[in-house]
Formats: C-alpha cells, structure tokens, sequence
C-alpha cells in the first residue's frame, strides 16, 4: 500500500517547483549550480529556518563526493523536498522568541530601545548589514517612543508560513 494519490503527488511536484523557482534565484551561471554560501539564503527563502548544526548536515548531503564550492540542483533538489515535506526547520515556535526577548530584555521593562536592538543586531551572532537593519527598524520600532514592544517582535521573528 505504498502508493501516492494524485494529490500527494500534486504537493511534491508544487514543493519541487518552488524549490528549484528559489534555486534558480541564486544560480546567476543559469547552469543548475549555485555558490555553496546561498544556500542558507534559498533554505530561508523557502521557510526554513536552520540552525548553523542543521545547515552544516544539508551541506553534508547535497555537497559533491570532492567539495567545488557550488550546490547542484540535482542533489539539492531531493534533499529539499524531504526537508519540506517533512516540515524539519519549521520557524520558532512562540515560546522559544519569548524567551529570547527576555533575554534580551534585561531590565525586564517589556521593550527593547532602539540603541539595544542596534546594538544586538551588529554585534551579536550573524552580523545585519545597514540596510538590513534600517529595514527592520522602521518596521518594528514604534515611532514615538522609539522601542520595540514583545507584540512587534514577534510579528516580525514569526515568519508566515510557504
């Protein structure tokens, strides 16, 4: 009884042509090959959000047998689809962002000012470029009291789902 519906099928060929549409962002040589340090970049883009240990094993899977540098479509492609069919690498769930904005939030006054976050986003873990960081700013950053209130930061860190 291994045998896939119609529609079960409809989904993998959909999850598949999402996955190469993203690939094919990235694969400026139009040659079905993107630069290995993409592919954190098409990963997200497509929901998933791994940790530096989950994007490492991928690699492990889709990489050639003598690391090039470059990602096949062929080899990515599978791996992929197995990661969103079996939706590993789902965005964090509420609990874990409240967390960390307590974390951040150390006079536990329920925002984080705009300085904080500033200061968080270019000197902690992976570095924001400006642009990325004006970006999420004006997003999130109330205006008149310049902070960041819980509410604001979740809605940004939770990441509609594809």
């Amino acid at each position: 009884e291994n045998e896939k519906t119609d529609s079960e099928y409809n989904t993998v060929a959909e999850i598949e042509k999402k996955i190469t549409e993203a690939f094919e962002v990235f694969d400026h040589e139009c040659n079905q090959t993107v630069d290995v340090r993409e592919i954190g970049s098409i990963v997200r883009s497509l929901g998933c959000y791994p940790t530096e240990a989950q994007l490492h094993e991928l690699l492990a899977e889709v990489e050639e047998e003598e690391p090039t540098g470059y990602i096949h479509l062929q080899k990515f492609l599978p791996v992929m689809t197995r990661v969103l069919v079996e939706r590993s690498y789902q965005p964090t769930p509420e609990d874990v962002l409240l967390h960390a904005f307590e974390a951040l939030d150390v006079n536990k006054c329920g925002y984080l000012t705009k300085e904080e976050l500033v200061k968080y986003m270019t000197e902690e873990g992976e570095p924001f470029t400006q642009e990325e960081m004006e970006d999420m700013l004006s997003a999130a950053l109330d205006p008149e009291t310049n902070t960041m209130r819980y509410k604001d930061y979740i809605t940004l860190m939770i990441v509609d789902d594809v």
